[in-house]
């Protein structure tokens, strides 16, 4: 599933994100469909990666059953609606709605990638000083909290400090989402750690029901939304391999592209030889944390 489906009969079609479609339900639920689409460098690209959408959502459902004793999630089925077309079949989640914070929530327990730029320049990320000296790939003394604020599509994210976050969102609400997304890491780079995998850092999203209360949305813990290395071959101060779409974005900023990242023409398809690779490292990433075959 590569293109956003027409909304079947009683559903209303109401946003389209560079992976996942949104549906409303007559009585007011939503029903999330993760896509094969991929995203790099802020342009959603030609090519889908086959049962990535899949890997997706099931993966996010293996973490969401280990997190809940953290922090509720937004998942109320996973029963496809009336009239859902077949190949929504595990990639589609009827969910509840909420009022979605609009902060990206991230945690970073390794340095690199828009962190390892903002250290290089101030010695901090988001305004948390860290020790001098780290390299790519160097483990944190501790995990910290780097929000971002949410672009639109075909725009970047921009990281801020934690005051910033603190301004817009109060105080309170400020400080629970820094303690559930620190939370939420730990926990997941522990499962990993276990399984031979490096949790490098995390990107998470919540939501606010009537009351308050704060439930994870989105996805958790996936390949899209987090960095996956394996930790036998973790050495810092190199690019790690990962088990994420790292991989196409190295193709695409390679010379075998012929791309120009820095033009605003869009990228090229991807080589059925990158899709299958970067399909088989979501497809990795799956079995080695849940101990499951995919199929």
């Amino acid at each position: 599933m590569s293109t956003t489906t027409p909304a079947p009969a009683g559903l209303r079609h109401l946003h389209s994100g560079k992976v996942r479609d949104l549906y409303e339900t007559p009585d007011g639920r939503l029903v999330m469909v993760a896509s094969d689409r991929i995203s790099a460098y802020d342009f959603v690209l030609e090519t889908p990666v086959p049962d990535k959408g899949r890997v997706l959502t099931q993966l996010s459902l293996w973490w969401f059953e280990r997190l809940a004793d953290l922090v509720p999630d937004h998942v109320l089925s996973t029963e496809l609606p009336p009239g859902a077309p077949a190949e929504w079949e595990g990639r589609a989640l009827v969910c509840e709605k909420l009022a979605m914070v609009p902060v990206e929530c991230v945690a970073r327990g390794y340095l690199t990638g828009s962190g390892l730029a903002d250290y290089r320049r101030t010695g901090e990320v988001c305004g948390v000083a860290l020790p001098p000296g780290l390299v790519d790939g160097s483990r944190l003394p501790e995990p910290v909290f780097t929000p971002a604020t949410k672009a639109a599509l075909g725009e970047h994210d921009e990281n801020v400090a934690y005051a910033v976050v603190a301004e817009q969102l109060g105080a309170e609400l400020a400080g629970r989402l820094r303690e559930l997304t620190l939370a939420v890491y730990r926990r997941g780079e522990e499962v990993a750690r276990e399984r031979g995998i490096v949790l490098a850092d995390t990107k998470l999203e919540f939501g606010l029901r009537e009351d308050g209360t704060v439930v994870l949305g989105d996805e958790v813990l996936t390949p899209d939304s987090s960095r996956f290395w394996p930790a036998d071959s973790w050495e810092p101060g190199r690019a790690q391999p990962s088990f994420d779409k790292q991989y196409v974005r190295d193709w695409l900023t390679s010379p075998a592209s012929g791309w120009d990242r820095a033009s605003d023409a869009p990228p090229p398809p991807l080589p059925a030889e990158v899709v299958e690779r970067t399909r088989a490292r979501y497809v990795e990433a799956y079995e080695r944390l849940t101990g499951r075959s995919f199929t």
